[in-house]
């Protein structure tokens, strides 16, 4: 008998990463997990995994970036397995441009739309019939950079998960009364594919010291299996290792200036 049987998961994020192994593990303790992402072929590979292992999955493709998508996406699953019980909000997105001088509007837009209004739009769409039932969990995978923000995530995503933080601290204060269990997981440097595109890729060597995604989820999983009466608010996991990061900040600290910023090293000037 699972932690989670009955329940149902929706996971964003879930072909790769932190979400494919949170689904494992959530599927692994009972629960019908809705996998979402971008991409069809990594959903259902994860999905093949899970009932390989006698769990239950469903994957469908979903832009996070539309609210239109989401409520419709949710809407298939309350009328396909059932409401949602448990959300885990993972997926995201750094931008290109890091430094705060020359990331553009638009861009600053597009990351602060798919780590912050995401996760509202997500939480609005399932928030009635958690409600409604008298409990659900939502967990969002927010980061370190909340409380360290530098040119590693960058300055738009740095913003956007703490936006992020606050929110989920709003639903804990507001409806905790009403059995909703609202979590912030904030992680370290996590050994993801979203490393691929930093403007300096990690080393093996690097990642190799950096959380893995499996830990990660197993974060998850606490928070989303304590009883009913338990939960907690917020939690953060890092590295036990700390590594120097003064190379990859310097690279990053460059990327979309134009040819004529004044203080541009000449190395960099194309």
């Amino acid at each position: 008998m699972g932690l989670l049987d009955g329940k149902i998961a929706l996971v964003t994020g879930a072909g790769t990463g932190i979400g494919k192994e949170t689904a494992l593990l959530l599927a692994g303790e009972g629960a019908h997990v809705v996998l979402t992402g971008r991409r069809a072929g990594p959903l259902e590979d994860v999905a093949a995994e899970i009932a390989a292992r006698g769990g239950k999955a469903a994957a469908h493709p979903l832009d996070i970036a539309s609210r239109e998508e989401i409520f419709s996406v949710v809407e298939w699953v309350r009328e396909t397995l059932g409401p949602v019980d448990i959300l885990v909000n993972n997926a995201g997105s750094a931008s290109k441009v890091l430094n705060a001088r020359f990331i553009s509007e638009a861009e600053w837009n597009s990351t602060v739309n798919i780590n912050l209004t995401a996760v509202f739009n997500l939480t609005q769409a399932v928030l009635e019939d958690m409600i409604a039932r008298g409990g659900g969990t939502i967990i969002t995978v927010s980061s370190l950079a909340v409380v360290n923000p530098n040119l590693l995530g960058g300055a738009a995503y740095g913003a956007a998960k703490a936006g992020v933080k606050n929110f989920m601290t709003f639903l804990h204060n507001t409806y905790r009364n009403q059995g909703i269990r609202a979590t912030t997981i904030l992680p370290g440097e996590t050994d993801t594919p979203i490393m691929d595109n930093r403007a300096r890729p990690p080393l093996d060597s690097e990642r190799a010291v950096m959380l893995n995604p499996h830990d990660v989820a197993r974060a998850i999983l606490l928070c989303a299996s304590l009883q009913k009466g338990a939960m907690i608010p917020e939690l953060h996991i890092c590295p036990t290792f700390m590594r120097d990061t003064s190379a990859d900040i310097e690279t990053a600290r460059w990327v979309g200036a134009p040819a004529d910023t004044p203080d541009l090293p000449k190395e960099k000037r194309r």
